[in-house]
């Protein structure tokens, strides 16, 4: 996990991963960045080492932000 962990945190830092975090009852977490295509989308998320290593699975679901804080 501290892998996945850097992972994201590089992510960050490069300005692709807009927030990222589990849910309280731990079922699962949630990812959300910025891709231009489907296909870079998948890449990053299959290049996560967690996914790459079986720790943890992973689904795909394409999002577009419709409302967002700030936004006017």
């Amino acid at each position: 996990m501290g892998q996945h962990f850097e992972y994201l945190k590089d992510l960050l830092e490069k300005g692709t991963l807009l927030l990222a975090g589990p849910c309280l009852d731990r079922t699962m977490g949630i990812t959300v960045f910025k891709a231009e295509s489907i296909e870079e989308a998948r890449a990053i998320m299959e290049n996560d080492p967690a996914v790459k290593l079986g720790v943890m699975s992973a689904e795909l679901h394409e999002y577009r932000a419709a409302l967002f804080a700030g936004q006017k």
